[in-house]
């Protein structure tokens, strides 16, 4: 089926053969099926450094000699035979007959260029001579796919990455070891076959800084870094070489941001830019966000002037623990007294840490001094965290129980966010931080009774039951 030439010459754009509607003929090369048929040449093997002029090669494909008059009609009948592959044209010039076109047809579609009964009738119909030409039709390096490329170049039998995350004007490449030889080829590829993408990095090692950015190698195009986001409808600027952003949190983003109510207060403990922050904002909620990297919190603050929430958002920059201690303390001791049984307003805390935030819950051990406020109004906790355990949703909950010293059976909610890995999975689990948790104040008598213990567990103080 197919007939690749790299370097010489083929006489002739095309040649008709001419043979009887359902005949077999003889076996050649082009005649054989082969999934191949859309590789760059076979001499790209383990190129390095990209050469556009190299992946030419020239194919033979069946055609159809028309009538340029009944050129759409034909295309409108064959529609599942013609050659459909984007940047190839299907309809070409005849050199032999300017009031004729040559109608590329789908080698696959018309294995041994034999037309089938159907696209017989067609012809018959739109009185289309039935002869089927060969065409040379070449291919070049804009005709090939970026996997396809990638899989001619990489070594036979390894694993070919072609996606990425998008960030703006950059593609963000996680490569494996045995593709960095090709690395600078793979990122100029990337840049080629995606419009608007202008430059291509690739993670040099894992997010294990305090600061939760990671070193990143420049592989083609420029060396911009500054960018802008769209994510849920609010535009976001940053320097992705110093601040964290992942757009495959976006629908996590917006599925917590779509829990919270106008009036509701967030503490956002581990912020980056405002991905949780700015949108909750502009929900017309009262908004305390931080970020300990210096980077994340200036960003975090030019991000809400551009969305214009400024006047909404009190911004921090400290460690995770000390804004838990002091703000997010001193917050909650002021409002949750005042708080009334029928007020509708709610506080969440959000902890985006995945790899540290479950041991930072034992921050809210006594971490308010008191008389519990009403079961209704202790703040809900919505804390990240990876797990590689065969259960995730138990395991978050176990090392989220050992934090805060208390069970969380049937007080708590795991939801799955994304698998990170092979056998590692984010979570996010969400709770009520439990009075007897929350607030230091004496341990209810063993000898009282146990509705009255319950209660006061639950929120109620002695004083006001008995009120």
């Amino acid at each position: 089926m197919l007939l690749a030439q790299y370097s010489g010459r083929i006489p002739g754009p095309f040649v008709v053969v001419r043979k009887n509607a359902f005949s077999t003929m003889p076996e050649t090369v082009e005649d054989k099926a082969n999934p191949e048929l859309y590789s760059p040449h076979p001499g790209v093997r383990g190129m390095t450094l990209l050469n556009r002029e190299a992946f030419k090669r020239t194919v033979v494909v069946p055609a159809l000699k028309v009538k340029k008059e009944i050129v759409n009609s034909l295309l409108k009948s064959l529609k599942q035979s013609v050659l459909q592959r984007p940047g190839l044209k299907r309809v070409v010039e005849d050199p032999e007959d300017e009031d004729s076109r040559l109608v590329i047809l789908d080698p696959h579609k018309i294995p041994g260029f034999s037309l089938g009964e159907s696209e017989q009738q067609v012809l018959k119909e739109l009185s289309v001579d039935p002869e089927v030409s060969r065409y040379n039709l070449e291919l070049t390096y804009e005709n090939f796919k970026s996997e396809e490329i990638l899989r001619a170049v990489l070594p036979e039998g390894q694993e070919v990455t072609s996606g990425f995350s998008r960030v703006g004007h950059i593609a963000h490449l996680n490569l494996r070891d045995h593709q960095l030889p090709y690395r600078h080829l793979i990122g100029q590829v990337i840049i080629d076959k995606n419009p608007g993408i202008t430059c291509a990095v690739n993670k040099t090692n894992i997010i294990d800084s305090t600061y939760r950015n990671f070193e990143m190698e420049v592989l083609a195009g420029e060396k911009n870094l500054v960018t802008k986001v769209k994510e849920n409808n609010i535009v976001y600027e940053l320097d992705f070489s110093k601040v964290y952003w992942n757009p495959r949190l976006s629908t996590e983003h917006g599925r917590i941001v779509e829990l919270l109510k106008p009036g509701d207060v967030l503490f956002d403990v581990f912020a980056g830019i405002g991905p949780f922050a700015i949108p909750a904002a502009k929900k017309k909620c009262r908004v305390f966000a931080n970020d300990l990297n210096p980077e994340s919190y200036n960003w975090l603050l030019h991000n809400c002037r551009l969305n214009k929430v400024d006047t909404k958002v009190k911004a921090f920059n400290m460690d995770g623990r000390e804004f838990l201690r002091g703000p997010v303390r001193e917050e909650l001791s002021k409002e949750l007294p005042l708080m009334k049984e029928e007020q509708k307003n709610a506080f969440h805390i959000v902890m985006n840490l995945p790899a540290l935030a479950v041991e930072f819950l034992d921050v809210f051990r006594h971490l308010l001094v008191g008389e519990p406020c009403s079961a209704a109004a202790l703040p809900t906790v919505h804390c990240y965290g990876f797990s590689k355990h065969e259960d995730p949703a138990k395991d978050i909950q176990e090392r989220a129980e050992a934090s805060l010293g208390t069970s969380l059976d049937g007080r708590c909610s795991t939801y799955l966010v994304r698998n990170v890995a092979p056998n590692k999975e984010m979570l996010c689990i969400s709770f009520q931080v439990p009075a007897d948790v929350l607030y230091k104040r004496p341990c209810p008598d063993e000898a009282k009774p146990a509705s009255k213990r319950l209660c006061t567990s639950q929120g109620f103080s002695e004083e006001k039951l008995l009120s």
